[in-house]
């Protein structure tokens, strides 16, 4: 069963659809399709788990789903709207607004605390320092870091980094989170408590999240959980 097929239509109310998506890339004289018509819509305040083996085409969705790279045919929906088409800037301008990311190491900027690192994308988005850094404080004091906030990520445990970039990657207030291995670099009792925190987050700011794992026991804890199969996106129990 294909995850949530759309009508092919201009606009798809959803955070994010994708519709008859292919993707493939030249590997010395031939060609190899890593996507093959791929479906896949996410509604506001859903979490999905991406499950798959390496090699089948995780990443290669998540950057698709999130402009990173053009599909070789059909179309990505962001908020509704169809982007295949948009010039480089259009779509640079529509990850900034819309859409956060979350990746395995975190990327945080050494030399500043919690608190900016979460503030300045906000403030790059034209937000006062002011009221940055009270956004900032309030997701990062939500996620339990209430006390970290002068922290520098050097003074940080793993696991408090890593929910310094979730509520980095949440601080514009995307309708797209997606995440690749956001806790697989992390043990697994921080790795239980960084993911609940994701999923409790997700759930209280509406936003629409698909996140690459290969923890199956985290996997459940989400609302839907796909697979991709032959190039497609599909369904798991």
């Amino acid at each position: 069963m294909h995850a949530g097929l759309p009508p092919h239509t201009e606009t798809i109310p959803a955070a994010m659809a994708l519709v008859g998506v292919t993707r493939r890339y030249r590997q010395g004289e031939g060609v190899i399709e890593i996507l093959k018509g791929a479906e896949l819509v996410l509604e506001p305040g859903q979490s999905v788990a991406l499950v798959a083996p390496s090699g089948a085409g995780k990443s290669t969705l998540l950057h698709l789903a999130g402009l990173l790279e053009h599909p070789d045919e059909g179309e990505v929906y962001i908020d509704g709207h169809p982007t295949a088409r948009l010039s480089d800037a259009e779509r640079t301008r529509i990850r900034r607004l819309h859409v956060g990311f979350v990746y395995q190491f975190h990327h945080l900027l050494a030399e500043f605390s919690a608190v900016e690192n979460v503030a300045l994308p906000q403030m790059i988005r034209g937000l006062s320092r002011k009221a940055a850094e009270a956004r900032a404080r309030e997701l990062l004091t939500y996620l339990g870091l209430g006390h970290r906030l002068t922290h520098r990520p050097s003074e940080l445990s793993g696991g408090e980094q890593q929910r310094v970039a979730i509520a980095r990657a949440l601080a514009n207030a995307p309708r797209l989170l997606l995440a690749d291995e956001p806790t697989g670099n992390l043990d697994p009792r921080t790795s239980d408590h960084v993911f609940g925190a994701l999923a409790e987050l997700v759930h209280a700011t509406g936003v629409a999240a698909m996140i690459a794992t290969h923890n199956l026991d985290l996997a459940s804890r989400m609302d839907r959980r796909v697979t991709l199969r032959d190039g497609r996106v599909v369904e798991l129990a």
